[in-house]
């Protein structure tokens, strides 16, 4: 049996050179290489290349899935983009050099230009269906790349998402800390949501991480930014502008939104930060969150039988009131004499036995039958049929 394979690369930062694209191609014949990207599917082989070294080089995200229950995704981003401090309270960070081991469900390593950011999934128990029920490698980097936007402005949900997953899998003990908790856990964006689905994540784990997460504040609905504005000093600004017109305008929406908020945070008496958990203290909340997700199951479920139940009763009393035309109804069928015409008589003969049965005239039933028999009587299948369902 043929194995599937995707990988997926996508350029953003910088389109690839003519020199880069014919480099890729000596690598592989049948991709689809463009300035901005890579794809290729392999149902009998294999890249012919490092997908971390291309991160190095050439790319600035990253996917890979495979039919056996592996996935991952890689993001590269500018190191000025995320403080080593801050990506060490979510993965342990490899120095410079180094390489992504593929072991954990969120890692990082370093370049001297850049981060590259690991998230990974294996699906070792072959328990999730979408791995080889569909090839759907296809469809994944274009819902998972907003997360690079986000990172670059300072959204940490993704590095929360990816420290979760670990818990997910059982690889942070239980008396480990989380990390900042970060604001928004509550309302994801769709590339976050697309993230969940990719590190298959338990939703009773994130309900139960995301209870003590706050709401994101709106700055420009909590605080004038031109108070803020006017505290900066000119050569800040004109740094700013200046990046701006070198086309780093990311750099510089960093570093003054940064700043924006820290200040924010400081002038605001609501702000709090949530008290770090343990993995142990989320465990427990998640044990909560699940009794109560199946206990409103539980009631969905009943308040869904309740309605079917209602509804087919509702059913068999109008068929039961005009027993006259289904009688009808099934002799024009039988008339076809076929197999499949049986077949919807003998449903719909069950459905009037019901009926009439719940209304308490089975013996109307009787006589109706008996009465279409004496028509229909020499037909030997549609016979058996009644027989075999117990309705002669």
């Amino acid at each position: 049996m043929s194995e599937y394979q995707y990988y997926e690369f996508a350029a953003i930062d910088r389109p690839l050179s003519n020199k880069q694209q014919s480099e890729l191609r000596a690598c592989s014949t049948r991709a689809t290489i463009t300035a901005t990207g890579f794809a290729n599917e392999y149902h009998w082989g294999d890249l012919k290349g490092d997908p971390q070294a291309w991160m190095r080089d050439y790319f600035d995200a990253h996917v890979y899935f495979a039919d056996w229950g592996t996935c991952s995704l890689l993001l590269r981003l500018p190191r000025p983009a995320l403080k080593t401090s801050v990506l060490t309270e979510f993965t342990q960070t490899a120095p410079a050099g180094k390489q992504l081991c593929y072991w954990s469900s969120f890692e990082s390593c370093a370049t001297p230009d850049h981060w590259i950011l690991g998230w990974h999934f294996q699906d070792e128990e072959h328990e999730h269906e979408h791995f080889w029920s569909e090839m759907i490698g296809s469809g994944w980097l274009g819902r998972l790349l907003p997360l690079r936007e986000e990172l670059l402005r300072g959204d940490t949900r993704p590095l929360y998402l990816g420290w979760l997953a670990g818990v997910c899998t059982g690889e942070i003990d239980a008396g480990e800390p989380e990390p900042p908790l970060p604001p928004g856990l509550q309302t994801l964006s769709a590339a976050q949501t697309a993230l969940l689905d990719f590190l298959m994540i338990d939703p009773d784990w994130l309900a139960a991480a995301a209870a003590a997460s706050p709401s994101i504040e709106n700055p420009a609905a909590t605080a004038n930014m031109d108070a803020w504005l006017e505290t900066q000093p000119a050569s800040k600004l004109l740094g700013a502008l200046r990046l701006v017109l070198e086309g780093k305008s990311q750099e510089a929406e960093r570093s003054l939104r940064g700043d924006f908020l820290v200040w924010l945070r400081a002038r605001s008496s609501t702000h709090h930060t949530p008290p770090r958990r343990t993995v142990a203290e989320i465990a427990k909340g998640k044990e909560q969150v699940r009794a109560r997700r199946l206990e409103r199951e539980h009631e969905e479920h009943a308040a869904l039988e309740a309605k079917r139940r209602a509804e087919r009763e509702k059913h068999l009393a109008q068929i039961a009131r005009t027993p006259g035309s289904t009688w009808a109804a099934i002799g024009k069928i039988l008339e076809r004499g076929s197999g499949t015409a049986y077949d919807q008589a003998l449903q719909q003969a069950k459905e009037l036995y019901e009926a009439q049965t719940a209304a308490g005239r089975e013996q109307d039933f009787r006589k109706g039958l008996a009465k279409l028999l004496r028509g229909h009587g020499r037909r030997a299948a549609w016979v058996r049929r009644l027989a075999k369902a117990g309705l002669l």
